[in-house]
């Protein structure tokens, strides 16, 4: 018996617009982003602008969705200019962060800056991969970004054979469409054959996001969707707004 949500599997135009939000999953490297966070405005500023910091940057992960070193530096640069500081001004990146009226913003594009990669999936279909994880069906939107339930996937999905957990998701696919009726043909639906190397590639890449933040102890996960506010990133301790409030925090569970 599957959720209102994970039906949006099904492959109609009419599911376009839902199918279209995209959950992100963002890798943050936090030695990374502390020390962004240390450097002064002036200096941060010239480097983003020459260049120069890329080499600080963390090694971009091409099995995730990546961010480029000119994006990334343009992005926050743009938010930069946006900040009516003079350009020798040497508060640090951290203090000008917490008296802006835009801080999480600033915030957010320092995090993609400092991150290796993100892993994104439709949000319609992140209900399948979850569901699938974690053997139960994820309950709405709060369940699905919730800090709690990407701890238990990273515990459910660290270390697993990347084949295994992609084998299960696309059966779980198949048999979603056969309750709804669907056809298994490729014939009768040419979109069959591409949707189900995307939930291959997919299920892998999540599997590899998993096992990196399980497994190396710089890397937290930072939970966030296409066009949600900044504010809203992230969750408990890591939730943005918090962050500005309280400091970058030692624990790198999503619910810590």
């Amino acid at each position: 018996m599957f959720s209102d949500a994970a039906e949006c599997i099904k492959e109609e135009p009419s599911f376009g617009q839902i199918m279209g939000l995209e959950i992100v999953v963002l890798l943050l490297d936090v030695p990374s982003l502390r020390q962004l966070l240390e450097t002064p405005w002036l200096q941060l500023y010239s480097g983003l602008e020459r260049r120069t910091l890329r080499a600080n940057r963390p090694q971009q992960d091409a099995r995730l969705k990546v961010n480029f070193d000119i994006d990334a530096e343009a992005e926050l640069l743009d938010w930069m200019d946006t900040q009516n500081r003079d350009e020798n001004d040497s508060t640090m990146f951290w203090s000008c962060l917490e008296e802006s009226g835009d801080g999480e913003n600033g915030l957010l594009l320092a995090m993609k800056w400092a991150s290796p990669g993100a892993w994104e999936a439709w949000e319609g279909r992140a209900y399948m991969y979850l569901d699938v994880a974690l053997s139960k069906t994820i309950e709405g939107e709060a369940e699905l970004y919730g800090g709690e339930t990407w701890d238990s996937v990273c515990e459910a999905l660290k270390n697993l054979p990347e084949q295994e957990y992609a084998e299960r998701v696309c059966l779980d696919w198949m048999e979603r469409r056969k309750q709804l009726g669907e056809t298994m043909d490729e014939k009768e639906d040419p979109r069959i054959v591409p949707t189900f190397e995307a939930h291959d590639r997919a299920a892998k890449s999540l599997v590899h996001a998993m096992t990196r933040w399980n497994n190396e102890d710089n890397l937290v996960a930072i939970i966030g969707r296409d066009h949600l506010e900044a504010r809203k990133w992230g969750s408990f301790s890591w939730n943005l707004s918090t962050i500005l409030a309280n400091g970058v925090p030692d624990d790198t569970t999503a619910s810590g």
